[in-house]
């Protein structure tokens, strides 16, 4: 029981029943005159139930009520509202057809007062709620929802009860106008109104209350000050599913049910995922050990590694300093396509766990496998980049990147699970189920592409939508993306901060680095591996600042170690120390590749796959150019101009162009528009011919 001197309500021994289905037992409750009580609780836990019996809408079968010591159990509606008890109802029921007026004098019609009471009731009203005086005759059909909250709590205290009752305040509204409708309860409370609150969302109801009472199957489970149970450690780990490290459920909360309350998480919101080291010398202690480690663990795991380490001269022991690293050979990509299924494997079958795949078009695919521990780590450090994002346990992360084999969607998810945010699975593509999230779910945080990125600031833009939604940050990657579209993509979703994501399947996949929020460069995990910046051609390295191919080394990846992995991306490290004060290093935004690779909408794409495809279509030339574009809606677009074979007649050029639009989409998993032109009309040069044509970015990617 709570101790409280004056009691206004008293519920001892409740039960209700629908038919003969029992959705409460036993409750004992008590709220005091002028305090502020929660009813917390998950959906289904009785919460309402139990506040439509004390106001006379569902009659209880066992069990009292007294309000301020007189027996009202059972009592209908009408008499409880006589007596002082105002319901603010879920939902809301608003008369939609009836103005903001006529839906505020509803509420004093229970108590027959004069009418210039009635306006001076109103006044106060408005007083609380400035807002419903601009709409006074605007019908409640047409108010926002938070509006339309605030016309339900005005209603209720219409009347000036004695005790508010209020069901789901916060339900289906904007952080913003929950925050906005939680301060007026706030208010309320300090004015001496005295509240019953049912609010699911459990941080926001013990912060708003006094007393609180824990809610589960039709059972009050547990109950106390408010603050003691907002920070208690055994009901936050209740909460979150871990009542205790051997048996979860064996708690109160957990096995009533509980687990799935979302509590402000003060364990979860104070952990870091950042490396321990204070000093670049700690860091490069600890790359030495992982150096040291990795070809190890490759040269005696790895057929592919034993023979590429013996053929350059170089064994386990010969690993020394940082300096070594040199020494040892490259890998590239084709390394990885001829070990196909499965490429640099250093472990046995069994302790492989899961394998993903690139979205490579040339060959076969480079498909990778992970251990336990591959998984783990990956899942780490993307949180790691969240929490480098300012994301936190609080936010919303709607993930609209692909999921399958590809590394893309199972990356971002396992680190918003690891961070202990909440993930919206989403997937890519389907904008208009992507603005209904959005603005349902009220998503803070949006995982995607850059153009996806773009093609949703500008479709909410056309929308109107942008107020009703409550993104904080984009976080893209997969492709380039310019100044300037950064700048419009944060513009259109009204100044949202844009974070560069970078990644690649072969290095554990998405994650692998994010910008700070300084956003002057990418920080990369150097403790989960080293990059090297190299000159394409001469494979030779270059200084600080300058502009080559990313080459990389696994410090700690078991299933397939990267030894020198040639990315193909292009970037430069930025040397001295970031402004944001962390100790990992930093590279630039990824610039271009040194091969021939380009990305569109999401697929790793070589020219040399379009011309082994169109090559098997009898008919065709030789000779094709890929023209790439994006509108200003943020979509990529794919120009594909092939020639007719020699002395093939004009008038198959529309069935040609029908077979190779199928057979790229089928076999590249991208549909292209097909332009089929004659022979020799396509430029022809003594150097190598330029085929492709990408003018989705014009300006600096920094």
């Amino acid at each position: 029981m709570i101790e409280i001197k004056d009691i206004l309500l008293h519920i001892s021994n409740l039960t209700v029943h629908y038919g003969a289905a029992q959705a409460l037992f036993g409750i004992d409750l008590e709220v005091g005159k002028g305090e502020t009580v929660a009813l917390v609780g998950a959906n289904g836990a009785g919460k309402t139930s139990l506040l439509r019996a004390v106001m006379g809408l569902n009659r209880p079968s066992g069990g009292r009520i007294l309000l301020d010591g007189q027996d009202v159990t059972g009592r209908t509606s009408a008499a409880m509202a006589a007596r002082g008890v105002a319901l603010c109802p879920e939902g809301r029921e608003m008369f939609g057809d009836l103005t903001v007026k006529e839906n505020l004098e509803l509420g004093a019609m229970a108590v027959k007062i004069s009418h210039a009471e009635l306006k001076r009731r109103m006044e106060e009203i408005f007083a609380r709620f400035p807002r419903l005086k601009e709409r006074l005759h605007q019908p409640t059909a047409t108010l926002s929802g938070g509006e339309q909250q605030m016309v339900a709590m005005g209603r209720a205290l219409m009347a000036r009860p004695r005790l508010l009752l209020l069901d789901e305040p916060s339900l289906g509204l904007a952080p913003l106008i929950a925050d906005e409708v939680f301060d007026i309860i706030r208010q309320l409370s300090r004015a001496g109104v005295t509240i019953l609150l049912v609010e699911q969302n459990a941080a926001r109801a013990l912060t708003a209350s006094g007393s609180a009472y824990l809610m589960a199957n039709g059972r009050i489970v547990t109950s106390g000050r408010s603050e003691r149970l907002l920070v208690d450690p055994e009901l936050r780990r209740a909460f979150l599913g871990a009542a205790s490290e051997n048996n979860p459920a064996a708690s109160r909360l957990g096995g009533a049910g509980l687990t799935n309350i979302r509590l402000v998480k003060p364990d979860m919101s104070k952990q870091t995922f950042m490396p321990p080291f204070k000093s670049v010398a700690e860091l490069q202690a600890h790359q030495l050990q992982g150096l040291k480690w990795t070809v190890r663990h490759a040269y005696e795991g790895s057929g592919f590694y034993r023979a590429k380490l013996d053929a350059a001269g170089v064994s386990p022991d010969d690993i020394r300093s940082l300096d070594d690293l040199a020494r040892l050979p490259f890998t590239t990509p084709e390394d990885i396509r001829d070990g196909y299924p499965f490429p640099l494997r250093s472990v046995p079958y069994e302790q492989i766990v899961r394998l993903h795949a690139s979205t490579g078009t040339t060959g076969k695919r480079k498909i990778i496998g992970y251990t336990q521990k591959d998984v783990d780590d990956w899942a780490h450090f993307f949180a790691r980049a969240y929490e480098m994002a300012g994301v936190t346990p609080l936010d919303r992360v709607q993930i609209a990147v692909g999921y399958g084999v590809w590394t893309a969607g199972a990356g971002f998810q396992a680190g918003c699970e690891r961070l202990g945010a909440l993930a919206i699975p989403v997937g890519p593509g389907n904008v208009d189920l992507q603005c209904e999230f959005l603005m349902d779910l009220q998503s803070t945080v949006l995982c995607c592409t850059a153009s996806m990125g773009l093609l949703m600031a500008e479709e909410v833009n056309k929308r109107g939508i942008a107020d009703k939604i409550n993104l904080k940050k984009v976080i893209y990657g997969s492709e380039r993306s310019s100044v300037s579209m950064r700048k419009k993509i944060s513009e259109l979703f009204g100044g949202v901060e844009i974070f560069d994501i970078p990644g690649l399947t072969e290095l554990y996949g998405p994650g692998t680095g994010i910008e700070c929020p300084h956003h002057d460069c990418i920080h990369y995990w150097a403790d989960y591996y080293i990059l090297e910046i190299m000159d394409p051609d001469t494979l030779a390295p270059l200084p600080d600042n300058e502009w080559g191919e990313m080459v990389v080394t696994t410090l700690s990846k078991e299933a397939a170690p990267l030894i020198r992995y040639r990315t193909h991306d292009i970037t430069r490290i930025i040397p001295g120390p970031c402004t944001c004060g962390t100790v990992l290093p930093r590279h630039s935004r990824i610039r271009g590749r040194s091969d021939d690779m380009f990305k569109f909408r999401g697929v790793n794409i070589f020219p040399s796959s379009i011309d082994r495809l169109l090559s098997e279509i009898p008919g065709l030339g030789s000779e094709y150019q890929v023209h790439l574009a994006r509108d200003d809606h943020g979509r990529d677009h794919m120009l594909l101009k092939v020639e007719r074979g020699e002395g093939v007649e004009p008038g198959r050029a529309d069935e040609l162009g029908r077979e190779a639009r199928y057979v790229i989409k089928h076999k590249l998993l991208v549909t292209p528009e097909v332009e089929v032109v004659g022979y020799g009309e396509l430029p022809r040069s003594e150097r190598k011919s330029q085929r492709l044509f990408d003018t989705r970015i014009t300006d600096s990617v920094v």
